[in-house]
């Protein structure tokens, strides 16, 4: 993926970005850019801060239409995501952003107090993405090499739906996109 590529990306946040994240009070773009800004804030490689950013995009590549989750349909956003990035950036990108949904699904089954920190709209699309995981999917989970990347995406995702939080704007993370294509 070329810089073109990265300005088709950019493109498709400013585009689509204003619809509504699934019930929360921010708009996607809001919600990316507040999960990167978190990254970022974290210290993380540029890899992560790319993937903190790019872990919704799937929600724009599917023809289910804003209100799915509501409808009862889980889009699968996280596999389009990862698929749609897998061409241009290494695993350590799309790992993360394939498994943000399943990393959800573990700290569920895995940490007490994690269900009640889910906003509402995310508690609703936990029960179309399968539930908490079993323990033997949780073993799975932990068998991947990226898992901990992922666990660390879901808690920046998870507190990324603050209303009016300040942030810096989509073009301050092109460096991060720029690296990550080619560490790869």
């Amino acid at each position: 993926m070329s810089g073109g590529n990265i300005e088709r990306i950019f493109e498709i946040y400013l585009r689509d970005g204003q619809r509504a994240y699934l019930g929360d009070p921010v708009s996607v773009q809001e919600h990316v850019l507040q999960t990167a800004f978190a990254a970022e804030r974290a210290g993380a490689s540029s890899a992560m801060i790319a993937a903190a950013l790019l872990h919704d995009i799937g929600q724009f590549l599917h023809d289910y239409g804003e209100d799915c989750a509501e409808r009862g349909i889980d889009s699968k956003h996280e596999e389009a995501a990862a698929a749609y990035l897998a061409p241009h950036f290494g695993p350590e990108v799309t790992e993360p952003v394939r498994l943000h949904v399943a990393a959800k699904r573990y700290l569920c089954a895995t940490t007490k107090t994690y269900h009640h920190r889910l906003s509402p709209a995310s508690q609703h699309s936990l029960k179309l993405q399968g539930g908490p995981m079993s323990p033997q999917e949780c073993a799975a989970f932990e068998a991947n090499s990226h898992h901990k990347d992922a666990l660390k995406l879901r808690i920046w995702d998870e507190a990324a739906k603050v209303k009016g939080a300040s942030t810096p704007a989509l073009e301050h993370f092109r460096p991060d996109l720029e690296a990550a294509l080619t560490s790869y």
